[in-house]
């Protein structure tokens, strides 16, 4: 991170550092050329009148040449029409009386040429000398100035000194506070880290509390709620392998004690015998329950490969499950009630969701009260299905209805025990309605009876 902050820092200042050094320098250079081209636009002007073209004898203009001359620390050598050079700053065409190169002949066609030798530092300007009269304009002649850029180099030099001073200089503070943010940012994610390798150590009771940036605060908040969710399904799995070796201990128990009790016994009578078997058959008929029904978990409890999607019609399923629990029903003289809003058909597993509202509907019959009622609704949408189980019986205490969903879990012990309830029917439930992508909602008063809310996708989500 610390780099990345250098990085980020300290590239963008020195391309700013060269745009801006190479922009002074392209326009000094630009500004020196149109300097150049005003003073020879006014040497052009003075010498046309005068003649000097032709005369090459006039000491004023020669005069103001050399002093333009001077001023740009360069050279000026005047052409006339014939190349014949008028005139040499430096001299140095005094044996040689003509000037013939590409950039003059290219300026008695009407072009200026302008060439930057950075080599040398100069700076050579060929532009051409009109003379204008009513009926046209006539090219009589060319001047060729030279002009040092030492100046202007001296002065990007002394820029690109301070920049290189003050690029430095800000490089050292980009590195300080890099060091310094860095730091302050990262201490709490170490926190984090330490606290992550303690919870793999096993120390799920240490939470972590981290003052500091927003984000930093809404990482350990939920690093926490992570630690509390995960000390909740510690706590659900041991108290879950307590209630499994509580519930598949007591039918053992209770078949031990029966079984002791008889070999106690001379000369038990055949009534009794038969007493404790029938006791004994039941035991192990509960134990079977309870088996079972850890089973139908365990196998719920693994991925969504498991299913066995099919097409099927939800009015005829409840139909079978209803006919089926009927009976049941009838021994207690509860009445049942079913209702259909229109045909229903979807895509679910048939085992895994019959086993689901059976347990719902058995539920139902086997805590309601005497004479009571069981009211089975259907209905759908253009996405899902509805299912609504309510009866008239013994109701669910608010504070418990966040935990009837839990495995083992019972409203009233004594009464599930003798109903023949292992604690794990609507946990089945739950998994089967999530299995589903579907949902299950629970609306009780106590003594008031309750209804389950069942909502399935039409369409199975994968």
């Amino acid at each position: 991170m610390l780099f990345v902050f250098i990085f980020v820092g300290i590239i963008p200042l020195y391309l700013f550092s060269y745009i801006l050094l190479n922009n002074y320098k392209e326009k000094a250079v630009t500004s020196r050329f149109n300097q150049m081209q005003n003073q020879i636009i006014m040497l052009s002007n003075q010498m046309l009148p005068t003649g000097y073209l032709t005369l090459a004898d006039v000491p004023e203009i020669d005069a103001e040449i050399n002093r333009v001359a001077e001023i740009y620390q360069g050279r000026i050598v005047v052409v006339n029409n014939n190349l014949n050079i008028v005139e040499d700053t430096y001299g140095l065409y005094d044996d040689k009386k003509y000037l013939v190169s590409k950039e003059v002949i290219q300026s008695f066609n009407g072009n200026s040429s302008k060439v930057h030798d950075k080599e040398n530092n100069y700076l050579i300007l060929t532009q051409p000398i009109t003379h204008t009269t009513e009926e046209q304009k006539v090219i009589v002649g060319a001047i060729v100035m030279n002009s040092s850029t030492k100046d202007i180099q001296a002065i990007l030099s002394g820029m690109e000194q301070r920049a290189i001073i003050f690029s430095v200089a800000l490089t050292m503070f980009i590195i300080i506070f890099a060091i310094y943010f860095s730091n302050k940012l990262t201490k709490p994610l170490t926190k984090v880290v330490n606290s992550i390798d303690r919870l793999t150590e096993g120390y799920m009771e240490e939470g972590v509390s981290i003052k500091g940036y927003y984000e930093i605060e809404k990482i350990s908040d939920s690093f926490n709620k992570m630690i509390n969710r995960m000390q909740k399904i510690e706590n659900t799995r041991q108290e879950f392998v307590s209630n499994v070796s509580h519930e598949l201990k007591t039918p053992i128990t209770s078949i031990k004690v029966l079984a002791d009790s008889l070999l106690m016994q001379e000369d038990t009578p055949v009534e009794l015998y038969r007493e404790f078997l029938v006791d004994i058959t039941e035991e192990i008929e509960r134990e079977n329950k309870i088996i079972n029904d850890l089973l139908s978990l365990v196998k719920l409890n693994k991925t969504a490969g498991d299913m066995n999607i099919t097409s099927i019609n939800i009015n005829d399923l409840l139909e079978q499950i209803l006919k089926r629990l009927r009976p049941i029903a009838k021994r207690q003289n509860i009445e049942m009630i079913y209702e259909s809003f229109r045909p229903v058909m979807a895509e679910v597993d048939e085992v895994k969701i019959s086993l689901a509202i059976s347990n719902l509907i058995e539920n139902a019959i086997k805590y309601n009260t005497p004479d009571g009622w069981v009211r089975v609704s259907l209905n759908a949408d253009h996405k899902y299905f509805f299912i609504k189980i309510s009866d008239s019986g013994i109701g669910i205490p608010e504070e418990m209805q966040d935990l009837i969903f839990e495995r083992f879990f019972r409203v009233d012990k004594a009464r599930s025990r003798e109903s023949g309830g292992t604690g794990l029917g609507l946990a089945i439930t739950k998994s089967v309605v999530q299995m589903h992508r579907g949902a299950i909602r629970v609306y009780s008063k106590d003594g008031e009876g309750t209804t389950f809310n069942l909502r399935i996708p039409l369409n199975y989500i994968a």
